[in-house]
């Protein structure tokens, strides 16, 4: 089970935004039931990374996260350039 951590501002808005999205994207492509989501605060992200195969971050990550940080904004709030974002999420999870 591939585990992904959504990250914005506060843990809440945002990132709930993004994982809807991502969670739809990624179901289409065939991924249901092969990962799961969690969601905190941009400035937890560091200390959770370890436990994380991808951090999804809707704004600027401090530190030095120990998984991969994609950035998904503004793609993953408006939808626009979207496809792109999800594939680096996919390419990630398949390592």
């Amino acid at each position: 089970m591939k585990r992904i951590l959504l990250a914005c501002g506060t843990g809440i808005c945002t990132s709930t935004i993004a994982a809807k999205k991502l969670e739809k994207a990624l179901n289409e492509k065939g991924w249901a039931g092969k990962y799961t989501l969690d969601q905190c605060k941009v400035t937890e992200v560091v200390g959770k990374s370890p436990n994380f195969d991808v951090c999804v971050a809707t704004t600027q990550v401090p530190g030095e996260p120990k998984c991969p940080v994609i950035m998904g904004a503004p793609a993953l709030l408006t939808g626009i350039g979207m496809d792109p974002v999800i594939q680096k999420v996919i390419d990630v999870l398949e390592q």
